[in-house]
């Protein structure tokens, strides 16, 4: 049987013989806190006499009935699918079910309040789980309209794809299927939609706070805004700042696109548990609800929240107007939605060097997926759903979007928007290829994409550029070349539209003094441009970030961005000079401490908040993993002192004030360190500027808790004062991260073998499980973490089992000789060569991040 799974060849042949026209949903949300009732009418063509399947998860189906007969629900009815024989040319089905809510962010996800105890929820479709809540032909090219009509609690707000169709009707002593009374409900119906696809679909219900604005479209018509959240949290959201940068996006896309916003309305729901950042259901986005901002947070998470708001704004024409045909054209989905949003961002808000940003977080993202054994081009294989479903990384994204920005530079950016408008005016309400995309662009550039394609799109791997030169006595290149190294794994050389910039001390300022920029192709590019120029003080391949590809730097420019890093004019190209010191020390040819050293004396000149935030992180994976173990202790309590210092100096009430004092506080581990942290939780200590607010009181007691400073007592006590659903998670992780080997064994219990924790939690007591001192805290995991494996994956649906079969990863443990991780994955990917290929794909990636640990703990212990 197949399981919840499709597979792409059955998908074309079941669109080979149906054609969908409409659904009519009708979904009775009183039912129980379960279950819901389903009711779908699905109208289509077929090929007369052909049989297929229409898909649904449900627990209970009541009756099936195709064109006036009704089916055996038993004989029809097996895993998630209802057979369909003897199909009419023209068809009507009437599927009656009970669906499930859910509590993993998956189909129609319910969520309780615990301020108020209010019941909130949401749908999430993407990629295959629209069929957890109406049965659906479900693939993105039978696309078709849909009506929805929903029956809720009367004091309930409900929204989905379409506007409503008047006030909602009052249910009058209506008897409920439970033979109930509802005196308290009421029926919303809502307009028709376009032909759209299944999985931008959506309904989301309950008492949610609601503020509305509108605009101006081009082609004259007033489009309602929606800001939405849960009411415990409606005195924190902005609507003002979201609405502003939805505004500035709205215009610019329609000016780009040459295409008005092709929907009705345009609601933005803020929702609980929500797995992703955002999903760009049509004219009903959710967002992830930490997106309202109930503490301090970072400068780089707000402009985060304005690029996904602009990302998803995007999909609106990119993803739902034009829909892929199968999920092999993913990547172009989300790389296009990435690229505009990164474009508008910095040419249509105040975040003008999003361009940044995206160097130092997305393209890092991209460049370690593009290392990793799994790597795939960016045109991948999506053989079935769970291909797709492991499939949402660093390269349908960030590599993707990357190589579009190439792309835009080859043809030319008005060729390439003149191109991007007769792709939308010709395919509009469809679906498309690849194919499709590249002849508008080969029409409007005049040139041909296919060789273009093939080395960018459909080869795996990333190319590693470095400088060679040389120089006279008086200083003066005589020779510089760009040496391009290909990887084993895929020997292909790409060409690359580069520059290359020369930087010199000028008045305590590195400013660029040379530049050039040229084409580079094959294993060896001279570059006589240079030759008889003054060398400059630091030389820097790929200036501009034009390439996709890594970079080194010479040993001069190593040695001058190690003590001028903080003295560029350009955020640019100092996160440039960060990716490529980064890059050697992931790859093992430079000491992890030499970049703890390069990150500690220049963090504090950083001016770019994103930046600041990814080489926190960079800093935490280098002496997690990457500072060989002799050193380890040494070098972390050396950095968090170091840490606790350049907060103490950082500019009162700065961004980057606070995000030192997490970083500190996340590292913290020695008495006086773990002092310093409780007297800024009880107010001993003061930073100027700084204020303990709820989220941060967080942080600092959970590094207590994980020092073994403070215990439960303290977590229920700022619980009381939290009683909030962010309270709950944080909770959750403070209690998984209690320092004894009860607490350890009580979370892996809850995550692995439990049901009863939603996603929300899941991931909190994830990341609360492996915050330790002491790792041999850890060791007696491994052992069960590889036996149940094959259990988790089919137990669990996708985004549970993907978060453990990642987030418990003994990775941790890569230096301890009585846990041999390395040998325990080889042993399990030996024993087990027939399982799920997704899940030896995760299993295979975590194994390289110790594989590749290890050789940077080599190369940390050849420091000189």
């Amino acid at each position: 049987m197949p399981g919840e799974n499709l597979t792409r060849a059955e998908a074309r042949e079941r669109a080979a013989v149906v054609a969908t026209e409409s659904y009519e949903v009708t979904l009775d949300l009183t039912t129980g806190p379960t279950t819901f009732a389903s009711r779908t009418v699905v109208r289509f063509a077929a090929t007369a006499g052909a049989s297929t399947f229409i898909d649904l998860i449900a627990p209970t189906v009541h009756e099936v009935t195709l064109n006036g007969r009704a089916l055996d629900v038993a004989d029809v009815v097996a895993d998630s699918r209802i057979r369909l024989d003897d199909l009419a040319a023209s068809n009507v089905l009437v599927v009656v079910a009970d669906a499930p809510y859910m509590n993993t962010g998956e189909g129609l996800h319910r969520f309780v309040d615990p301020v108020d105890d209010e019941v909130y929820l949401y749908s999430q479709f993407e990629v295959a789980d629209s069929r957890r809540v109406f049965a659906v032909f479900e693939q993105p090219d039978l696309k078709a309209t849909f009506t929805f009509t929903v029956t809720a609690p009367a004091h309930w707000t409900v929204v989905s794809n379409y506007p409503q169709v008047g006030e909602p009707v009052p249910v009058e002593d209506g008897v409920n299927r439970n033979g109930g009374v509802d005196k308290g409900t009421a029926t919303w119906s809502f307009e028709t939609t376009p032909r759209i696809s299944s999985y931008i679909t959506a309904v989301i219900a309950g008492p949610y706070h609601a503020e509305h604005r509108e605009l101006s479209s081009q082609d004259g018509r007033t489009i309602p805004l929606g800001v939405y959240c849960r009411g415990s949290l409606a005195e924190h959201l902005d609507t003002d700042n979201i609405v502003d940068i939805t505004r500035a996006g709205f215009d610019f896309y329609e000016r780009a696109f040459g295409v008005a916003y092709p929907f009705a309305k345009y609601d933005q729901l803020f929702v609980p548990e929500f797995n992703a950042g955002a999903m760009e259901n049509a004219g009903a986005v959710t967002f992830l609800e930490s997106y309202v901002f109930r503490s301090k947070v970072p400068e780089a998470t707000i402009e985060r929240r304005a690029v996904t708001i602009l990302h998803e704004l995007a999909h609106m024409w990119f993803g739902d107007l034009v829909t892929m045909r199968w999920w092999d054209d993913l990547w172009l989905n989300e790389s296009f939605a990435e690229y505009m949003s990164t474009l508008a961002t910095a040419r249509a808000t105040r975040w003008t060097s999003a361009w940044t940003t995206f160097s130092s977080l997305e393209k890092n993202w991209a460049y370690r997926q593009d290392q990793l054994p799994s790597t795939h081009p960016i045109v991948a294989d999506m053989r079935d759903l769970e291909d797709v479903e492991v499939n949402f990384d660093g390269i349908t994204y960030a590599k993707g979007a990357s190589v579009l920005k190439q792309l835009v530079s080859w043809v030319g950016q008005d060729e390439f928007f003149d191109g991007v408008r007769a792709y939308f005016a010709k395919h509009a309400w469809g679906n498309t290829e690849l194919r499709d995309f590249l002849t508008e662009l080969e029409a409007t550039s005049g040139r041909d994409l296919s060789a273009w394609s093939g080395l960018w799109l459909e080869k795996a791997g990333v190319t590693l550029l470095r400088p060679s030169l040389e120089v006279d006595d008086a200083g003066v290149i005589t020779s510089f070349a760009v040496l391009q190294e290909v990887p084993d794994e895929h020997p292909v050389q790409r060409p690359h539209r580069l520059a290359i910039g020369g930087y010199d001390l000028a008045e305590g300022r590195l400013v660029r003094t040379v530049h050039v920029e040229l084409d580079i192709d094959g294993p060896r590019t001279e570059v006589p441009a240079l030759v008889g120029v003054p060398r400059p003080a630091l030389l820097l391949v790929n200036d501009d970030d034009l390439a996709y590809a890594k970079v080194r730097l010479d040993e001069q420019s190593l040695a001058a961005s190690i003590d001028l890093l903080g003295s560029f004019d350009d955020s640019l190209p100092r996160t440039l000079v960060w990716t490529a010191a980064w890059d050697a020390t992931r790859d093992g040819e430079a000491p992890a401490r030499d970049f703890v050293d390069l990150v500690l004396n220049n963090i504090a000149h950083e001016t770019d908040s994103s930046v600041v935030l990814v080489l926190l992180r960079q800093l935490s994976t280098a002496l997690d993993l990457y500072v060989a173990p002799e050193h380890r202790l040494a070098t972390e309590t050396a950095a968090a002192d170091r840490l606790l210092e350049l907060a103490r100096a950082a500019e009162a009430g700065s961004d980057t004030q606070l995000q030192l004092v997490k970083s500190f506080a996340g590292r913290a581990a020695t008495a006086e360190q773990l002092d310093a942290v409780r007297d800024l939780l009880d107010g001993q200590a003061q930073l100027d500027g700084l204020s303990i607010d709820t989220d941060l009181r967080w942080e600092l007691l959970t590094s207590l808790v994980t020092g073994g400073r403070a215990g439960e007592p303290d977590i229920a006590a700022q619980l009381a004062d939290d009683a909030t659903a962010t309270g709950q998670r944080a909770a959750a992780a403070a209690r998984a991260a209690v320092p004894t080997a009860e607490a350890k064994a009580a979370a892996w219990t809850a995550v692995v073998d439990g049901d009863g924790l939603p996603n929300a939690l899941q991931a909190a007591t994830i990341a609360g499980f492996g915050r330790v001192h002491d790792r041999t805290l850890l060791l007696p995991f491994v052992e069960p973490y590889f036996a149940g494996l094959e259990t988790v994956w089919a137990d669990k649906t996708s985004e549970m089992a993907q978060n453990i079969v990642v987030g418990l990863y003994p990775t941790d443990l890569v230096d301890e000789a009585s846990a041999d991780v390395l040998g325990a994955t080889d042993a399990w990917l030996d024993a087990h060569p027939d399982a799920p290929a997704a899940l030896r794909r995760l299993v295979l990636e975590s194994r390289d991040g110790v594989r590749r640990a290890l050789a940077a703990q080599e190369a940390d212990r050849r420091r000189a």
